[in-house]
Parts: structure tokens; C-alpha cells; sequence
């Protein structure tokens, strides 16, 4: 509630925390919260990066990684599409296009810029029937990352429903292996949408080689899918379920954006631990004992920045369903890596399908 260098991450948690409530009004307050802190002007105080470098880095103000500022956006847009306020999320959706761009200018690595906030607003902006926005969309996701199994059926039916003929033609002759559903282009006809954040993000702890350096370390989860059975209220359609697919690997994005950080970090630490010395001989040579104090107090404070957005998940999967207009249920249980019930399950309320 109020600034500081870790107000950024304190904002980011609490907002995590409100969404896993479902508390999704009061997740979206602290979000745009969040998003405004990363707007401001990106600087850091000349006395901040003085007692940093004396003491430690966790003194300098939390900005948070370029993929967190974009999985801000992502969690608003899905907390206003939860609350049913589609104009909304789509302008999340905006605003991730907008950051996307602006990390493209700033040279930032393709996996900075979080293939999952991109691929989100595509399926909102398909939602909305924006049909040549959904397809810019989910082609920007793949050249992040071609890897979500979704891609190539979003590609080839993005193009179709935007009127891209040739693009249309380009992705059948590249996935041949995707048989294209009627009910894609069925307007009598609605889809379901289950998006599950699974796991835990790495944590960081300081590295073994260097106490003063974080490393990102993975955290176990039993549930490694989920397992949707959708089963229908008011139609006659056929119960159906799905093993959930994953779309975002956020541990791997986190592990590499730290990992390519590691030579600028070592360098400052080196740089800390030299001024360190240079000011510890100054006092040590008007007062021996008080510069002994100021050489212990220094290094014993220095210290690895172990702030993170903690509350991130490992991934981000997905379950679709085309269905007809109607009220459904959907049960959710947890798969283990080899398949087998982990042990979680859920039930969601009715869920009305309309055309």
C-alpha cells in the first residue's frame, strides 16, 4: 500500500493470490496496480545503486523480468474474461501487442516476450469474432514458440475464418497432419476454453558456487495435467473428456532469462567486492577497528536478490472443447507425470455454452 523497492513484487503476489481465491475484481485492482508500477520512467536512484553496491543488490528497486510484465497483462485479461467482460480483456490483449512490440524494438530474446500472453489474446480476439486480430495473433505466438501443440489448428482456422486464402493454403501444405473439425467453422456451434496454471514457478536460492548470485531451482509437482471430462446438463451431446496440453513453459523462460543474466551479475558482485575493499582500507586507515567493522558489516551484508513473482505457475496448459449450445459441467482431476490420479480434483459451476 505503499512504495517501495519491493512494492512491484508485493503487487504481483498479492495478485496471484486474489485470483486462486477467485476473487477476480479485487486480482484485477492490484494487476493494473502492478502495470502502472512497470510503465513508470525505468531508473534506479544514485544513493539505491551506491548502497547496493556496498551492501547488497536487493536494494535497488524490484522492475520484475520482461515475461512477468507480460504475464500481468495475461492475468488481467483472464480475470476479466472469468468475470464474462470480453471488451476488457481485449484491451489486455491490446496491451500485450503493444509491450510485444516494444520489447521487438528494444532487441529483447524471443523468450522475454512470453508466447502465452500473445497466444491468450488470440483466442479472446477469436472470441470476439476479430478474426484476422486472433489470426496476427497466433501467428506472432508461433515464432515465439512453435512448440504449443494448439498452434497449427489455430493457424490453419484463423486463416480460413480471416479470409486469408493463401496463408490458409501455407499452413495446410505445412501441417499436413491436421484434419481440419466442421464444428471450427459451425456457427451453430461454441467452444470451451479450460485453462490450467499448473504447478509452481522455479524458486531462486543463492547459487552454490557464489552465495551472492540467485539461482532459479525447479519446485516438484505431482500434477504434471489435468484430466477435463465435460459432461452435458440440457443436451444430448456426448460426455467427452481431455488430457490438458501444455502451451507455456514459464520454469524454462524464468531459468533462461536469469541464466543469460548470470556474466552481468557476477560483474557487478566483482565490482561490489572491490569497492567494498577500496572503502574499507580508507576508514581502516584513520581507525583499524572501525575498518574491520566496515569490512565485516559490508560483506557479511551482501547477499543474492531472492525476490521473485513466486506465485507464478511451472505451465500454463489448455483443454478445448466444440461443442453444442447448451449447460455443461466439468470435472477436473490431476494426472501425475505417468498418468495415474494425483490426488487433486475440482468441479467447476454450470457453464452455459451459447452458439
Amino acid at each position: 500500500e505503499k512504495p517501495s523497492d519491493d512494492q512491484l513484487v508485493y503487487l504481483m503476489e498479492l495478485g496471484s493470490a486474489y485470483q486462486m481465491a477467485g476473487r477476480y475484481k479485487e486480482s484485477n485492482k492490484i494487476f493494473l496496480e502492478a502495470d502502472r508500477l512497470t510503465e513508470q520512467v525505468d531508473y534506479h536512484s544514485v544513493s539505491n545503486i551506491a548502497m547496493a553496491t556496498l551492501t547488497s543488490e536487493d536494494m535497488i528497486q524490484y522492475k520484475g523480468d520482461s515475461f512477468e510484465k507480460l504475464f500481468i497483462n495475461a492475468n488481467l485479461a483472464l480475470n476479466f474474461s472469468m468475470m464474462g467482460e470480453l471488451d476488457s480483456a481485449l484491451v489486455e490483449a491490446r496491451r500485450i501487442n503493444e509491450k510485444i512490440t516494444k520489447f521487438r524494438l528494444e532487441g529483447r530474446p524471443d523468450y522475454e516476450k512470453n508466447a502465452f500472453a500473445d497466444y491468450f489474446s488470440g483466442l479472446i480476439w477469436e472470441a470476439d469474432q476479430k478474426f484476422d486480430d486472433a489470426y496476427i495473433s497466433f501467428e506472432t505466438a508461433y515464432k515465439l514458440d512453435a512448440t504449443n501443440p494448439y498452434l497449427p489448428a489455430d493457424l490453419i482456422r484463423s486463416a480460413k475464418k480471416a479470409r486469408r486464402d493463401d496463408t490458409y493454403r501455407k499452413w495446410k501444405k505445412e501441417f499436413p497432419h491436421v484434419v481440419e473439425n466442421p464444428d471450427w467453422y459451425d456457427k451453430n456451434k461454441g467452444e470451451i476454453v479450460v485453462v490450467i496454471l499448473q504447478g509452481w514457478g522455479p524458486r531462486k536460492q543463492p547459487a552454490p558456487e557464489n552465495a551472492r548470485i540467485p539461482r532459479l531451482y525447479p519446485v516438484y509437482s505431482m500434477t504434471q495435467a489435468v484430466k477435463a471430462e465435460l459432461i452435458p446438463s440440457t443436451t444430448k451431446a456426448q460426455a467427452e473428456s481431455q488430457v490438458s496440453k501444455p502451451v507455456y513453459n514459464v520454469e524454462r523462460v524464468a531459468i533462461q532469462t536469469l541464466d543469460a543474466d548470470y556474466g552481468w551479475l557476477i560483474a557487478r558482485r566483482v565490482g561490489s567486492f572491490v569497492a567494498k575493499e577500496v572503502v574499507a582500507d580508507q576508514i581502516r586507515q584513520k581507525n583499524e577497528l572501525l575498518g574491520l567493522v566496515a569490512w565485516l558489516g559490508m560483506h557479511l551484508s551482501d547477499r543474492a536478490d531472492l525476490r521473485q513473482w513466486s506465485l507464478l505457475p511451472q505451465t500454463v496448459q489448455l483443454a478445448r472443447f466444440w461443442v453444442p449450445p447448451g449447460n455443461y459441467r466439468l470435472k477436473l482431476q490431476g494426472l501425475e507425470g505417468g498418468g495415474a490420479f494425483s490426488g487433486d480434483a475440482t468441479e467447476t459451476p454450470e457453464l452455459q455454452v451459447k452458439a
